[in-house]
């Protein structure tokens, strides 16, 4: 009986100092250094929609000019960002096949309109029947409409520009075939831009013509400001390609440098405000699964893995919907690096 009562006494004693040297373990853990920790806020949140689009000209100030027919070209009067005026001369092709179709026109046009006088006057005395009289009359009709091609495209012998702008492509070759499948000229008014953004469906369905963009010269907080611009439209309909949504924008504030057609401009649409949201930095997220969670440290510097439920974003702050409150300290910078119940220096903001 003796013999037992002392094991168990031997039992306990090594157990206690167990428990007592764990203690003493954790208690003597070195802190996590080298991270920094931030108080979860309540503010207004704006939601965003970060995208990039592409400067483009206006449909109505942007023209592609091609020969009227087969030809050759005879002279060129400018170059690709040569600044023109409206009737400017542009390119000039060789004259002689559209004056000779002119006049080949013009004199079928006349023939053809004797003939139908003739017609009408023989039918109206019961010599030729009626419709002979009305089958001249289409005739004169289409010689008519030949004729006015003809004239036209003797016109167009010379391009000139329609509109005042900037020679953006010049394709011509001096003394070069072409004929009206070929784009030899284009002029757009630099002037007159809008900017094409591509955003998924579900960005679209957030985004109301007349909400502001803020656009910047590159995808990053502080980068290069280039104003602002509203929401023109929003497309109803996939791109077949990209399956991206366009939405088109028009800036409303002059911007810091001139924009130039082509170029990849990234814009941030502020599509709501939550006015009583809880944020933290964006550094404080660390995934989990297919979830996300935070280390929220308690007033003895013991980090706590969290789950919480993210909202919104913007290039340096996330909404937390679900997980803390406002006033709950996070580990910030080195968040990938904690372990739950890890000591965390607070000597450090």
């Amino acid at each position: 009986m003796r013999s037992r009562l002392r094991f168990a006494l031997a039992l306990a004693a090594s157990l206690s100092a167990c428990k007592r040297g764990g203690n003493e373990s954790a208690a003597e853990a070195p802190a996590v250094t080298g991270v920094r920790t931030e108080l979860a806020t309540r503010e207004p949140f704006a939601m965003t929609v970060n995208t990039i689009g592409t400067v483009s000209v206006r449909p109505d100030r942007d023209a592609a000019l091609a020969a009227p027919g087969p030809t050759r070209v005879a002279r060129i009067f400018v170059v690709a960002g040569q600044r023109v005026a409206k009737g400017d001369s542009l390119i000039e092709f060789e004259h002689g096949p559209f004056d000779a179709a002119a006049l080949s026109a013009e004199a079928a046009l006349s023939s053809a309109e004797h003939s139908a006088a003739r017609a009408a006057r023989l039918a109206q005395a019961g010599i030729v029947p009626q419709k002979e009289a009305d089958q001249a009359a289409a005739d004169v009709a289409a010689a008519r409409s030949a004729a006015v091609t003809a004239r036209r495209s003797q016109e167009l012998a010379t391009l000139r520009s329609p509109l005042a702008g900037v020679v953006t492509r010049m394709n011509a070759v001096l003394g070069s075939s072409v004929d009206a499948s070929q784009t030899l000229v284009e002029v757009a008014d630099p002037a007159a831009l809008d900017i094409v953004f591509n955003v998924s469906p579900a960005e679209a369905g957030r985004i109301r013509a007349g909400d502001t963009l803020v656009l910047s010269g590159r995808d990053a907080a502080g980068g290069e400001s280039l104003g602002t611009a509203t929401v023109l439209s929003v497309g109803a309909a996939l791109d077949s390609v990209s399956r991206a949504v366009a939405v088109r924008a028009r800036t409303t504030r002059a911007t810091s440098r001139a924009l130039r057609i082509g170029e990849s401009v990234f814009g941030r649409i502020v599509t709501a405000v939550h006015a009583d949201a809880i944020t933290v930095p964006v550094e404080a997220l660390v995934p989990e699964g297919d979830e996300f969670q935070v280390f929220v440290v308690d007033a003895r510097g013991i980090a706590h893995a969290r789950p919480v439920r993210v909202g919104g974003r913007s290039e340096t702050r996330v909404e937390i919907l679900e997980g803390i409150t406002a006033g709950e300290r996070v580990v910030t910078t080195g968040a990938y690096g904690v372990t739950d119940s890890a000591r965390i220096r607070l000597d450090q903001p």
